[in-house]
């Protein structure tokens, strides 16, 4: 049996290549897969998965994620802010969304759509006020929060806390 590591990388390969399931990629890329034994067989070095990646046509990029640090407290929580905030595919940064209970609680309908510029604004109050920093990298795109981010209505402590990072992103 392959161990969790490898598996879990090609398993989301196969996700991301639209596979029905993973013996389909295997079957496919079996001659850019490692050769050999049944346990490595499942297994992808970095350079392994570059190869199959490009394959699909595709680049293997690397690049450091956002770093959160607390730059602030409101209602005696602490205000995280990123260092950096990746982009958004046009996808999902249009997207029409369900928010998570966890945002939306008081609001029975928590559907918006992204590309309203309306809906996108309330999202955007609700991650920036009570979201997570997962929340902050699933539903914001920077893009987009420096074109709203003055029409928010923020608590003065979260504005406080987010318009340094604001301000840097702008090139202020």
């Amino acid at each position: 049996m392959a161990n969790a590591t490898g598996w879990h990388e090609v398993k989301v390969i196969s996700e991301r290549l639209g596979h029905a399931n993973v013996a389909i990629t295997i079957d496919i890329y079996r001659h850019v897969l490692p050769a050999a034994d049944a346990e490595t067989a499942h297994t992808l070095t970095l350079t392994t998965l570059e190869r199959l990646v490009g394959v699909a046509g595709f680049e293997l990029v690397l690049q450091p994620g956002p770093t959160f640090a607390v730059a602030g407290e409101h209602r005696g929580a602490p205000v995280l802010v990123p260092d950096r905030l990746p982009a958004l595919a046009p996808a999902e940064a249009l997207a029409r969304i369900v928010l998570p209970l966890h945002l939306e609680w008081s609001n029975e309908d928590r559907r918006r759509d992204l590309a309203v510029r309306a809906d996108r604004i309330r999202v955007y109050e609700l991650v920036l006020g009570e979201g997570t920093h997962d929340d902050v990298l699933r539903y914001v795109d920077p893009t987009l929060l420096l074109d709203v981010f003055d029409e928010l209505n923020l608590p003065e402590a979260i504005r406080a806390a987010w318009q340094p990072a604001v301000a840097r992103w702008r090139g202020r």
